[in-house]
C-alpha cells in the first residue's frame, strides 16, 4: 500500500476517450482503480475500455456513453456505473464544451448557454447524483477539470474562461457543503495541453509560439502531465486537500 494506491476504488471519468480524461483514466487504472470510460459515442468508449482492460486486466474498465448536456444521460451513467462496479468512490468531471472563439459581444445565446450548461450546470448535476452514496459511506473525492483560463481574461475564449472560473467556485462551495461528510472537492487547472479540444490554440506554429514563449518551461503540456494530480486527489495522498485549484501550466500564470 502506498499513498497513491487506488486499489478498491471506482472512478467515473467523463470525456475519457481521449486527451486529459483518457490519461486520467489510464493512470487511475494503473494505480489499481476500476474506471468507467464515458463520452458521447459508445464505440469510442468501448475501444478505450478494451485497451485499458488489455493493459491492466479484464474487468478494470467499463464503457458507458453519456452526453453531459442530458440530465437523463448522466443519471444513466451513474446508475450503470453502480450496476457494473457497485459504487462510485471518485468522480472526475472532465468533459467540457467550447463552441465559440471571439469577443463576448458576438457570442450567440445558444453558444453561451451551451458553454455554461455543459461546463458548470452539468457538473453540478452529476456531482449531485453521485454524492448521496459518498455521504452514506463518509468518503469520496470529486475532481473538476477546470483551466487556467478561469484565472485570466481572454479576448477569444472569454465565455469558456467564465465557465472555468465558475468551476473553481463550484469546487469551493461544494467542499464547504460536503466537508462534514469527509467528501473532498477539488479542481485541476491545466495550462495549454496538446489535446484535440485545444487544437485551435496550438495547431498554428505562430499561435503556439505566442502561447509558450512567456512560460518558464517554454513548451506545451501533454495529457499525462495532468493525470498525476488526479491520482493525488483521488487517493489517500490527497485526503486533507479540499476546495483547492491545482494549477499545472508550465509556469504560464506566474510569468
Amino acid at each position: 500500500m502506498t499513498l497513491f494506491d487506488m486499489s478498491g476504488k471506482v472512478a467515473v471519468i467523463t470525456g475519457s476517450t481521449k486527451g486529459i480524461g483518457r490519461a486520467i483514466a489510464e493512470r487511475m487504472a494503473e494505480h489499481g482503480a476500476k474506471v468507467v470510460i464515458s463520452s458521447r459515442k459508445q464505440d469510442q468508449c468501448d475501444l478505450v475500455a478494451k485497451e485499458i482492460n488489455d493493459r491492466f486486466g479484464k474487468g478494470t474498465a467499463v464503457a458507458i456513453a453519456a452526453n453531459i448536456s442530458s440530465k437523463e444521460n448522466l443519471q444513466n451513467l451513474v446508475d450503470e456505473s453502480r450496476r457494473a462496479f457497485g459504487k462510485i468512490d471518485v468522480l472526475v468531471c472532465n468533459a467540457a464544451s467550447n463552441p465559440y472563439y471571439g469577443p463576448l459581444a458576438n457570442i450567440s445565446d445558444d453558444q453561451f448557454n451551451k458553454i455554461l450548461g455543459n461546463n458548470i450546470v452539468a457538473n453540478n448535476w452529476l456531482i449531485s447524483m453521485v454524492v448521496p452514496e459518498m455521504i452514506a459511506r463518509r468518503d469520496g473525492s470529486i475532481i473538476i477539470v477546470s483551466s487556467i483560463g478561469g484565472l485570466k481574461g481572454s479576448t477569444t475564449i472569454g465565455a469558456y474562461c467564465i465557465s472555468k472560473a465558475a468551476d473553481m467556485q463550484l469546487a469551493r462551495n461544494l467542499a464547504c457543503e460536503y466537508g462534514e461528510h469527509n467528501i473532498r472537492v477539488n479542481c485541476i487547472a491545466p495550462g495549454l495541453i496538446k489535446t484535440d479540444f485545444a487544437k485551435a490554440l496550438w495547431d498554428n506554429p505562430d499561435t503556439l509560439k505566442s502561447s509558450t514563449s512567456h512560460s518558464p518551461l517554454q513548451r506545451i503540456g501533454i495529457p499525462d502531465e495532468i493525470a498525476g494530480a488526479a491520482v493525488l486527489m483521488g487517493s489517500a495522498a490527497g485526503n486533507f486537500m479540499t476546495g483547492q485549484t491545482v494549477v499545472i501550466d508550465g509556469g504560464r500564470t506566474i510569468s
